[in-house]
């Protein structure tokens, strides 16, 4: 039944041959690589009004220049990311290019920068479409939580279908963001261009004008560079593409870049003209719908598309995140399983792991937006600063023709991202951007210990002919509750192979064991019984104290083996109508060392 469940949510097994077939077009690529960048836009502009209130309605002109600075460095990054495209057609991910040209610690820090990016797109985005939702149905406030979960999974079922399949599904709600966006931004110039401004609102100012500090500029320019994020997201992904990969992925950036200067632009110039002010229950894109088309059908269309390329914007951590896992894992720093595609030809451990773990960020924030904001832009502006180090290092290393000119305009990237991821870091410090300072390195740790793992076991576990210590004798203890035939039947295995065997029962109820003694005297005469008393009506703790006493008497090329009699039901649910302790048993002895522990099942066919 679970076989048939699972098949039906995530679709039939595809065969290995199939990859090749699983690439995208350019337009699909571009709503499934670029929803986390498209989606910022919806948020960034808030972001930077947010801080710039701090001073009163007398900041938020300064909204506009804040814009174009964060434009600007999208530009920079848009020709830094397209030399990696062609420069890693295999996939030119932070952590490839990092640990490829500046070291493994470097690529790690990477690495670990882009872990915990991809988690908080998810965390972010989907609370940020929750947002748009109660924004317009307020109602829902209460429950965001819920709905931020429900979404999340859903995106994981998605994307556990495959890349292609849910590429399909994302494409159509991308293009009609853009396009509902494209027309609130239309629509709102005419107006504003027939009608001018409308009256400013009054709001007390908790500065005067002249307290407008550099230091908040920076903070506000700091916060609007959410709009950036998702940006690496195409030279991750290279290989997605259809042939020609680095050309058609190359393009796919620059459109990205366009679309991204057109909407973030134009929001933050119709917020700036509208004198829109944040407000805690309605996010700025609705307010900037309510005033340009009223709370009419345009006004909904507006926050639901919004809404949906929000939670599709955690898609692109879906594409991104398991593939750098998958690279880690390859490369010994995580758990080899990460590494492994799944019946439909995506790396389904690592996508169930990014839901899991974003879930977790979402309960622990509630759910709020500006609480996870803070921890953000650190990690993706120390992997965007390594990589585009990284690629300087590349070509001042191979000298290529034209070397010179990628390295200035990766040099130009490194500087302008490590300015920048300064800037965030201190101004974000206290806000929560600590924790992601303090976690990296943690990451970082933890990755090399994993490595460490491997290295011992692959040199402890390796053969190379030499003698091994012979096994002579068997030793074999079988744990029963009872005389059934299913240990009839273990006793039976157990004599193949060994005369030395012994049954072990627990006495919980003592009439119960004196029964079984004169059954087993009857049945298994040749076989001796020891009845272990529990007073305390503890199964395992005796059954452990006995084996830990046989082991100490066994001698040398002696080995204890643990036979498990087991009955399997003919149907699933049965399995929970019978205690499993013969399961747990084998759990804890499975960590023993020189104990082999093995089931002897018996199927009952009603």
């Amino acid at each position: 039944m679970l076989r048939y469940f699972k098949r039906f949510l995530i679709g039939k097994p595809m065969n290995t041959a199939q990859l090749m077939h699983q690439r995208l077009t350019k337009k699909k690529a571009l709503a499934v690589f670029s929803s986390d960048a498209l989606s910022s836009v919806a948020y960034a502009t808030e972001e930077i009004l947010l801080v710039l209130t701090l001073a009163g309605t007398v900041a938020l002109p300064y909204s506009l220049p804040i814009a174009a600075a964060i434009i600007a460095l999208l530009a920079i990054l848009v020709l830094s990311y397209r030399q990696t495209i062609f420069a890693y057609p295999s996939g030119g991910g932070a952590y490839i290019v990092a640990k490829d040209n500046l070291g493994t610690t470097p690529g790690l820090v990477a690495g670990a920068s882009l872990f915990i990016d991809y988690i908080l797109t998810v965390a972010v985005s989907t609370a940020a479409g929750v947002a748009a939702i109660t924004s317009a149905f307020p109602s829902l406030h209460n429950h965001k939580i819920l709905i931020a979960l429900i979404f999340i999974w859903l995106l994981t079922l998605l994307n556990l279908r495959g890349i292609t399949e849910s590429a399909t599904i994302f494409s159509l709600p991308t293009y009609i963001f853009i396009g509902s966006i494209l027309l609130l931004l239309v629509t709102g110039i005419v107006k504003f261009s027939m009608y001018g401004r409308p009256p400013m609102p009054v709001m007390p100012a908790t500065a005067l004008p002249s307290g407008i500090s550099l230091f908040l500029i920076l903070r506000a320019f700091s916060a609007g560079c959410t709009a950036l994020t998702g940006v690496e997201a195409i030279s991750n992904g290279v290989p997605a593409f259809k042939h020609p990969e680095s050309k058609n992925a190359a393009i796919t950036l620059v459109t990205m870049a366009g679309i991204i200067v057109v909407l973030f632009g134009g929001i933050t110039f119709l917020a700036n003209v509208n004198h829109i002010i944040p407000s805690p229950t309605e996010t700025v894109v609705s307010q900037i719908a309510a005033t340009v088309f009223g709370r009419n059908f345009f006004y909904y269309l507006i926050q639901v598309s919004t809404a949906i390329i929000l939670f599709l914007a955690a898609n692109t951590s879906f594409a991104g995140f398991p593939l750098l896992t998958s690279i880690l894992a390859q490369d010994g720093f995580l758990p080899r399983r990460l590494s492994m595609r799944g019946d439909r030809l995506v790396y389904s451990n690592g996508i169930i792991t990014l839901a899991a773990l974003a879930s977790l960020l979402v309960i622990i924030f509630k759910g709020e937006v500006h609480a996870l904001i803070p921890l953000y832009a650190v990690g993706v502006f120390l992997s965007f600063t390594l990589s585009q180090g990284g690629m300087v290092k590349r070509w001042i290393r191979q000298k290529h023709s034209g070397w010179r000119l990628h390295a200035f305009i990766n040099g130009t990237g490194t500087v302008v991202t490590g300015i920048v991821l300064i800037v965030i870091a201190i101004t974000k410090f206290t806000s929560g951007a600590w924790t992601v300072i303090v976690l990296i390195p943690c990451l970082v740790l933890l990755f090399r210990k994993i490595r460490v793992h491997y290295q011992i076991m692959t040199q402890e576990l390796a053969y190379h002919g030499e003698p091994l210590e012979k096994t002579t004798r068997q030793k074999i203890i079988i744990p029963i509750a009872s005389l059934t035939r299913v240990v009839a039947h273990t006793i039976d295995y157990a004599r193949t192979f060994s005369p030395d065997i012994v049954a072990v029962h627990v006495a919980v109820d003592e009439e119960k064991a004196e029964k079984l003694k004169m059954k087993w005297a009857e049945l298994e005469p040749d076989i001796p019984l020891v009845v272990l008393p529990s007073p305390y009506r503890a199964l395992l703790t005796p059954m452990l104290n006995f084996i830990n006493e046989y082991e100490a008497q066994t001698g040398p090329g002696e080995l204890i083996t643990v036979l498990v009699p087991e009955f399997v039901t003919r149907k699933w649910w049965q399995y929970f109508l019978h205690n499993q302790t013969g399961l747990h048993l084998k759990a804890v002895l499975l960590l023993r060392k020189d104990i082999v522990v093995a089931s002897v099942p018996i199927h009952i066919p009603h």
